[in-house]
C-alpha cells in the first residue's frame, strides 16, 4: 500500500501515534539555494515575483534574522550540514571537502539514512566542484543526481541552433528558453518525478534538492527578465563604502567582476541587477512544481520542507559584488521551516538564528537522538513560540584574503545580535585583533557608517565584545580584547 494511503487509512482508524500534530517519522524535503539573499516578497523586497516561495513563509515560520556561518559555498554548506562551525571544522576556502579533516563525522542527511529514512540528493546541496571528493556519498541511499559541475557549465540544452543571447552585460543571459534548458528546470523536473516515487513506499525520505540559482551567471529564460522593467530597477543603494570601516573588509568581488579587468559599466550593473532578479522568479517557479507536487501527491501533512541559501550577496551595495564579506547582505540569509503541526503557521521570528541551528532542529522534528558535537541549537521552541529567542547572537566569519592560498592573514568574526552587527579582524597567527566594527540596526539597517570609534558606543561595544566571547571555545586563533 502507497505510505500516504496507509497514513489516512491508520488515520482514520484512530491508530496513528501522533507526534505533536505529525506523524512520528515525518518526511524531509530539504530545498537549497545558491547565493540567494532576501530579495523575496516574503522577506518585504517590493519589486521581486517569488509566489510560490511566498506560499511556503505563509505555511511555516519566517526567519528574518537567520545568519549563515561563512559567506561562500563550501564553509557554509560544509557546516550547515555538519552542524559545526568552520573552525571546528577547519574548512575556509573553496577545495577543502569535511571528510579530509574530519573523515567519520555524520552529516545531517547520514543520519536521517541511519535512522531508516530512504536520503536523495539531486543538484547541488555538498559544495562540488573544485574539491576532490565529490559530493558526500556516505550521505545518501543513492548516487547523488546533477550535483557535480560548475556553475559556468549551466548552457542551454535545446533541440537546435541556441537562440541569440539578448542581454548586452557581463554575466548575464537572456534567450527565448523553456525552463528545463537550465539546470534548475531539469533538477526540478527530476526532483517531481522523485516525489511520485517516493509517496507509493512505506518507507520516510529525506529529499534534498539544491538548485543552482540565483548564482552567476544569471541565466534565467527571457519571460523571467521580461517580468521586470529595467528603467523601474533601483541602483545599488547605498552605493559608497560605509564610512569609517576598514579597509580589510572590503574584498575585490573576483568571482562576479574578475581581477582588474574591465571596469563595469552602467549597463552591466543594470543587467547584473535585472538578471538576479529574473534568476529568483526563476528559481521561485520551480520551488513551486516542488510545493505543487506535494500537494497533488497528498504529502504535505507529514512532510517537514526547509527553504534555505547558504549564504546572501552584494549587487554593488557598499561597492561590493557576490560575496565573501561579514556584512548584513552577505551574512543574511532566507529561512523558511514548515513543519505541519509543530507551529505557527505564517509566524515570523525576529531574533538572531544561524543555519548551524538547522540540524538540531531537524533532529527534534523527527525525534531522533543527536550525533554528539553538534553547536547549534533547536528552533522548535520558535516555531511555537515565534516572539521567544534561543540564542542572543549569530556568528559568521570569513578570512582576509577572501580566496587565499594555504592559511589566510585574518579572520573577521562578526556577531550579529537583535540591534548591532560588531565585527572584529585578527591576525590569524596571533590573534590581535587589528579593526574593528559596529552596525547600528535600528538607525543604519544598511550599514552605511561604521560607529565603533564614535563616542558614547564605548558600553554598546563592550556588550557586543562580551557577545563574541561566548564563542571563545571554538574560534581558532587566540583572543585579545580591544575595548576603550
Amino acid at each position: 500500500m502507497p505510505r500516504r494511503l496507509l497514513v489516512m487509512s491508520l488515520a482514520i482508524a484512530g491508530l496513528l501515534a501522533a507526534h505533536d500534530g505529525m506523524a512520528g517519522r515525518p518526511n524531509v524535503l530539504f530545498i537549497a539555494t545558491d547565493d540567494l539573499r532576501c530579495d523575496l516578497g516574503c522577506y518585504g523586497h517590493p519589486l521581486v515575483q517569488s509566489p510560490n516561495i511566498d506560499r511556503l513563509a505563509a505555511r511555516g515560520v519566517t526567519f528574518d534574522a537567520a545568519c549563515c556561518q561563512q559567506a561562500v559555498c563550501n564553509p557554509s554548506r560544509a557546516s550547515l550540514l555538519t552542524g559545526r562551525r568552520p573552525d571546528r571544522l577547519a574548512i575556509w576556502d573553496l577545495p577543502t571537502h569535511f571528510r579530509q579533516t574530519h573523515p567519520k563525522i555524520v552529516t545531517l542527511p547520514q543520519r536521517f539514512k541511519q535512522a531508516g529514512w530512504f536520503t536523495r540528493n539531486i543538484g547541488k546541496i555538498f559544495h562540488n566542484w573544485r574539491q576532490e571528493i565529490q559530493g558526500d556519498p556516505e550521505s545518501w541511499s543513492v548516487p547523488a543526481e546533477m550535483h557535480y559541475a560548475n556553475h559556468g557549465s549551466d548552457m542551454p540544452q535545446v533541440e537546435g541552433a541556441v537562440p541569440a543571447n539578448l542581454a548586452k552585460g557581463r554575466n548575464c543571459r537572456m534567450l527565448e528558453v523553456d525552463d528545463v534548458a537550465y539546470f534548475d528546470g531539469r533538477i526540478a523536473t527530476k526532483a517531481v518525478a522523485a516525489l511520485e516515487n517516493l509517496a507509493q513506499s512505506e518507507q520516510p525520505f529525506f529529499l534534498a534538492v539544491g538548485f543552482w540559482k540565483p548564482h552567476s551567471p544569471f541565466n534565467a529564460p527571457k519571460r523571467y527578465w521580461d517580468r521586470y522593467d529595467p528603467a523601474s530597477l533601483p541602483p545599488p543603494r547605498p552605493a559608497d563604502w560605509p564610512r569609517n570601516a576598514p579597509r580589510i573588509a572590503w574584498h575585490n568581488g573576483q568571482e562576479l567582476v574578475g581581477r582588474g579587468g574591465r571596469p563595469l559599466t552602467e549597463t552591466d550593473i543594470s543587467q547584473m541587477r535585472h538578471g538576479y532578479l529574473a534568476a529568483i522568479s526563476y528559481l521561485d517557479a520551480q520551488v513551486g512544481r516542488l510545493l505543487d507536487a506535494v500537494d497533488q501527491l497528498g504529502l504535505a501533512e507529514e512532510t517537514i520542507v526547509v527553504f534555505w541559501s547558504d549564504h546572501g550577496y552584494h549587487l554593488g551595495e557598499q561597492t561590493l559584488w557576490a560575496k565573501t564579506s561579514n556584512f548584513e547582505l552577505d551574512a543574511r540569509v532566507p529561512l523558511i521551516i514548515v513543519a505541519p503541526g509543530r507551529q505557527q503557521a505564517g509566524a515570523r521570528v525576529a531574533s538572531p538564528v544561524e543555519l548551524l541551528d538547522i540540524f538540531p532542529t531537524l533532529m527534534e522534528l523527527a525525534d531522533l537522538d543527536p550525533p554528539e558535537g553538534l553547536e547549534g541549537v533547536s528552533l522548535v521552541p520558535l516555531l511555537k513560540e515565534p516572539t521567544a529567542t534561543v540564542k542572543p547572537a549569530a556568528l559568521t566569519q570569513h578570512p582576509r584574503p577572501a580566496y587565499f592560498q594555504d592559511a589566510p592573514e585574518a579572520m573577521g568574526y562578526s556577531v550579529r545580535s537583535a540591534t548591532h552587527r560588531y565585527t572584529e579582524w585578527r591576525d590569524w597567527k596571533t590573534g590581535e585583533t587589528v579593526a574593528r566594527e559596529l552596525y547600528d540596526h535600528v538607525d543604519d539597517p544598511d550599514e552605511t557608517v561604521n560607529v565603533a570609534a564614535e563616542t558614547g558606543q564605548a558600553e554598546v561595544l563592550r556588550r557586543h565584545a562580551e557577545l563574541l566571547e561566548t564563542f571563545r571555545p571554538i574560534v581558532r586563533p587566540g583572543w585579545t580584547p580591544v575595548l576603550p
